[in-house]
């Protein structure tokens, strides 16, 4: 791993949140809740749709990955935001530091790739409706999954190469509840611009591609739902992206405030604030979005609670 770059700094002392002890056992209730709700919310949607035969079909297929992804992006930052609760100060090694980074990366990309796999599924469902089955086979839909994870890790393997790359011989508290890139790339003693930019262009490159296929399929979706003559017809093809786009506007919105705004816009407790919606919020929130707001969920659920 290059034992040369740790030669000094051997560990991180994450600051986290708040350094009041009252504000941390407040937060630290708070945010064991959220934890637990993430859990328990997307466990049960991953055993509603492998055990409904109805919602065997493409859509739920990646919500049910969906549901994963958020397990693993949560559980990649919150404990280690609960432990930052309980402590005067919570220390990680660099490896682990760049580890949890590592992870949170790669999450957090599949999850756009998700998303805009979602996205297209809809534009075919609803523009093309005869030719789904063929467009949306199940060999199409475990290649699509699969494009997302391995887009994941091909964005996350490139931020860690980057900090691995780095020196840290000065300073080692990190002003953020996880080791995120930014506050890690300011501790470096031995930053170039290339330790910048390229993460900055793989990380722009998937937010533009995203949300061009995001943007593109809707638009596309809705000249479709505008020439439909039924109301009926259009409220039902209306309602199965609801859940999606919102969504998708938490998400996307979340993470363009977080890497393409600029810097200067904004302070870092605003940076703090808006990095647990999209890495700890959002995760709770995706699933009550699509059991609230999705017919064929809750009447999913609904026969799954009679059964029992």
């Amino acid at each position: 791993m290059g034992t040369g770059n740790y030669s000094i700094v051997t560990e991180f002392i994450i600051l986290g949140l708040t350094e009041d002890t009252t504000l941390s056992a407040i937060l630290f209730v708070v945010f064991l809740g959220i934890y637990v709700v993430t859990l328990l919310g997307n466990v049960s949607i991953i055993i509603l749709i492998r055990s409904s035969p109805q919602l065997h079909t493409p859509m739920y297929l990646f919500l049910c990955h969906l549901a994963f992804v958020d397990i693993c992006y949560s559980s990649s930052v919150t404990p280690v935001m609960l432990m930052g609760f309980l402590r005067e100060e919570t220390s990680i090694l660099v490896a682990g530091c760049i580890a949890q980074f590592c992870s949170v990366a790669t999450f957090g990309t599949t999850e756009c790739f998700l998303l805009a796999t979602m996205a297209y599924d809809r534009y075919v469902a609803i523009c093309s409706p005869l030719l789904y089955c063929s467009h949306m086979s199940p060999r199409i839909c475990i290649l699509l999954v699969g494009m997302c994870y391995l887009g994941g890790c091909v964005n996350g393997w490139t931020f860690t190469g980057c900090l691995l790359s780095l020196s840290f011989c000065g300073p080692n508290k990190v002003n953020h509840f996880f080791c995120d890139y930014s506050p890690l790339l300011k501790l470096s003693c031995s930053h170039d611009l290339t330790s910048e930019i390229i993460p900055a262009i793989s990380s722009g490159s998937i937010i533009v591609v995203t949300v061009f296929i995001i943007v593109l399929s809707y638009v596309l979706i809705l000249v479709t739902i505008l020439k439909m003559r039924s109301a009926e017809g259009r409220h039902k093809a209306f309602s199965t992206c609801t859940s999606h786009l919102t969504a998708v506007t938490l998400y996307f919105g979340t993470i363009t405030f977080i890497y393409v705004m600029p810097k200067s816009s904004y302070s870092t407790e605003q940076n703090k604030v808006a990095s647990v919606f999209y890495t700890v919020v959002i995760s709770m929130l995706n699933p009550l979005i699509y059991s609230c707001r999705n017919k064929e969920v809750k009447e999913a659920l609904i026969k799954e609670i009679q059964v029992i």
